[in-house]
């Protein structure tokens, strides 16, 4: 076949092997071609709306609640429904689509394994093609994994309930193109999953379930729900089928989430705080705001007051709407050290404790030896009850702009510094090799976390801050302390794997999208060049 494949209105830059050509039939790529045609130009305009909403706030303008769709706040309405296997979800957890790893959380003591294609998977197309037959493969029951040592993996009798995130709709997926463009990773990603397993699952009693990422705006919860309506006419299945929770980690979605529930009010089952993916999405979108610089990383805590309005916002908000109101990720691993793996417990424990007691419906986990502490506190939360749909926060006081805005205390520590340089730059590393969930300093590293490193460090330098020790936060301490810890990471991992791995491109992009003038919205889109 030549490099450039035509298939319906789609080109894909990549040969079709075997695996390839099981998930793009000729008639899922129809289904794809008739999407990314309908819904590209829509998609590429709401592109252009965030920038221009990111104009006004750095010019000055701060986010705030919409007066225009007062009627939608203030009138009573509730979303169509919530599906009988998702009627309990207190604990989920994550990780990427990758074979073993979804066995594995399928097989954990959890609700639901969401199956990522975002944030926790480095999306070259093998892993993107692999990942897609792997969720096919687990749907139909029939996936296996045999390591190198013959050691079998297989699901166990009632695995966890299937839940796909898709790419967050700034993402492209280059290998595909349409008139000469990238088409939306977000489409690719939503109609293989949903053309190869809805039926299956529908069969099953289950159903397309989606998470939707790093949305930002109700226009773009419409557009969703645009795309969700026309797939089910195009299977002829009945309105509502296809089922989404979405992640709100952005700051402009917190002041827009119940016209989010509203304009997705067929589809969606719940709201989820996604904690890490929203302090970044703070740092960012505040970047002019030399008020409002976050302190160190691990200073932001959900006990921080604009973070605990978040949480409880989210939750009056879903529940008044009958929709979930899901927790935020324990991004911990647990130890072989017993002293540690104790104090890892007791950490997760009262912040998960602080969740159910708030009136989360759920929380989410990044790792399976977390799961049974997690399900004791909601299981205590819960007594006989499946959620918490239940706990309303009528009697709360109404939570202002100035509280999900309000400025964070804490120090900003030489430590805490370096600390962001060596995770930045040994997600990055992983990340640019095709590994996009990475255990480091033993926590289970996503994007998310790497964003909030680095933009940290360039809101502080953007700004002339300095570290509790008086030391001014410039560009030159910056290369200085990036150079001294890259012979840390490298005497820490060993000469061999630091020399075999991609790490001085890593220290590159670091240094790139940290002391440039315009913050990148995204590390993974320069990344993503330097991605198979």
């Amino acid at each position: 076949m030549s490099e450039q494949i035509t298939r319906s209105q789609l080109s894909f830059t990549r040969r079709f092997g075997e695996n390839e050509t099981h998930i793009l039939t000729a008639e899922a790529v129809d289904f794809l071609s008739e999407l990314v045609m309908r819904f590209t130009p829509q998609r590429n305009r709401l592109m252009t709306e965030r920038v221009a909403v990111q104009r006004k706030i750095d010019g000055g303008i701060l986010p705030n609640f919409i007066s225009e769709t007062d009627s939608i706040k203030k009138s009573q309405w509730t979303i169509r429904g919530i599906p009988e296997d998702l009627k309990d979800r207190r604990v989920e957890i994550t990780g990427p689509v990758e074979r073993k790893m979804v066995i594995n959380a399928l097989n954990a003591n959890v609700k639901v394994f969401m199956a990522d294609f975002e944030d926790s998977l480095a999306p070259d197309w093998q892993k993107v093609i692999e990942g897609q037959i792997n969720l096919r493969d687990a749907v139909n029951g029939t996936i296996s994994y045999t390591n190198e040592s013959g050691k079998i993996y297989q699901l166990k009798p009632d695995p966890a309930i299937l839940i796909c995130r898709v790419r967050g709709l700034h993402l492209p997926e280059k290998h595909v193109t349409w008139q000469g463009e990238a088409i939306p990773g977000s489409l690719f990603d939503f109609a293989l999953y949903f053309f190869h397993n809805y039926r299956a699952l529908l069969a099953k009693g289950s159903g397309p379930y989606f998470y939707l990422p790093k949305m930002q705006s109700y226009h773009e919860a419409d557009w969703w729900s645009q795309v969700f309506s026309f797939a089910e006419d195009y299977a002829g299945l009945s309105r509502g089928t296809i089922k989404a929770t979405v992640l709100i980690e952005t700051l402009p979605a917190v002041f827009q989430m119940d016209e989010i529930l509203y304009h997705l009010r067929d589809h969606i089952v719940g709201l989820n705080c996604g904690r890490w993916d929203y302090i970044f999405s703070y740092i960012k979108t505040l970047k002019n705001h030399s008020d409002r610089v976050l302190p160190d990383r691990q200073s932001v805590t959900m006990t921080q007051p604009f973070l605990s309005a978040y949480s409880r916002l989210l939750i009056k908000t879903c529940h008044r709407r009958g929709a979930f109101a899901m927790g935020g990720m324990a991004a911990f691993i647990p130890s072989k050290d017993v002293k540690r793996n104790e104090w890892v417990l007791n950490k997760v424990r009262t912040d998960k404790e602080l969740e159910a007691t708030n009136g989360h419906d759920g929380t989410w986990i990044a790792h399976p030896g977390l799961a049974d502490t997690v399900l004791e506190v909601f299981d205590k939360a819960l007594g006989s009850r499946s959620n918490q749909l239940d706990v309303l926060r009528e009697d709360d006081a109404d939570i202002t702009a100035a509280q999900l805005l309000e400025p964070c205390s804490g120090e900003r520590t030489e430590e805490g510094m370096r600390a962001n340089i060596r995770v930045a730059v040994q997600y990055i590393e992983a990340w640019i090799s095709g590994n996009g969930c990475v255990p480091i300093y033993g926590l289970m590293e996503d994007a998310a976390t790497a964003e909030i490193s680095r933009t940290s460090i360039w809101q502080w330098i953007h700004h002339g801050k300095t570290l509790s020790d008086g030391q001014l936060v410039t560009k030159p301490l910056f290369r200085r302390m990036l150079n001294e810890e890259m012979l840390v990471i490298q005497q820490e991992l060993g000469e061999q794997r630091f020399s075999a791995g991609r790490f001085t491109q890593a220290a590159t992009l670091m240094e790139k999208i940290t002391t440039q003038d315009e913050l990148i919205d995204f590390l993974t889109l320069p990344g993503y060049q330097l991605l198979a």
